[in-house]
């Protein structure tokens, strides 16, 4: 149910504190400025998606799995299957890393007066010292799972590619190439049996984070400024508010 529009965590062009910016929200700057802006500026939430529990419950169980292997400081048996000269990363704040909600890993980027956080999933460390930012993803569909396309591929990249650059500005060595653990549910089994099974690949990304500086400059911007942006043509929420807009006329 939607309500006035909110008077928190919103962007207040005349603060001089920090304004707190989330992996996700530059995401969502990326893929339409106006959304943005009624929500970071104006208050007027993006309508919710559904909470994917499934793939929650995967990313729970991983974290555990992988834990395992991080407390005795051992490969995962996946990094021997594929190769990977990596075990899990230990580190004392990695429980807070994995705090999207509350903490994550942040960093201050002065000059635009942004506090960018970001909640990971997983890191490794190699025999050269750098840092692997890993991130599981499950979904559940025909053939194999890929990284190609310009839709939902496209956003796991930018994500990956914030993290690296966020650990980055920690102070953190961290190598070009992550990883995902992509978990993808089989239905060719006979029956159900009250269990899911997955087939698990691993999948690289050699990420580039040069676009981050120019892309914060132009949220600054963005909300610093009393017009709102154009709709981008491939938003379906503008593309809807535009549909009703004339229905109703």
């Amino acid at each position: 149910m939607y309500s006035a529009p909110r008077a928190q965590n919103k962007f207040n062009p005349s603060s001089r504190d920090p304004f707190k910016l989330s992996r996700s929200k530059i995401e969502n700057f990326i893929r339409c400025p106006r959304c943005f802006y009624l929500d970071r500026r104006l208050g007027i939430d993006i309508p919710p998606t559904p909470s994917f529990t499934l793939n929650n419950a995967v990313d729970a169980l991983l974290k555990k799995e992988f834990d395992i292997h991080r407390a005795k400081h051992i490969p995962h048996p996946i990094m021997d299957a594929y190769g990977i000269d990596a075990v899990p990363f230990e580190h004392e704040r990695m429980d807070a890393w994995r705090d999207a909600i509350r903490r994550g890993i942040q960093f201050l980027y002065e000059s635009e007066n942004l506090l960018i956080t970001g909640g990971i999933d997983d890191v490794w460390v190699n025999s050269k010292g750098e840092l692997i930012i890993v991130d599981y993803k499950a979904t559940s569909k025909a053939g194999d799972v890929t990284l190609e396309g310009s839709g939902w591929e496209m956003s796991y990249k930018r994500q990956m590619e914030i993290y690296q650059w966020l650990f980055r500005q920690n102070g953190f060595k961290v190598s070009d190439t992550g990883y995902f653990v992509y978990c993808n549910g089989t239905t060719d089994r006979e029956a159900f049996d009250k269990k899911l099974e997955f087939n698990v690949t691993l999948l690289p990304h050699k990420g580039s984070d040069a676009w981050i500086p120019l892309a914060l400059k132009k949220i600054r911007a963005c909300l610093m400024s009393d017009t709102i942006p154009a709709a981008s043509p491939s938003c379906d929420y503008c593309a809807y508010r535009k549909a009703a807009q004339k229905a109703e006329i």
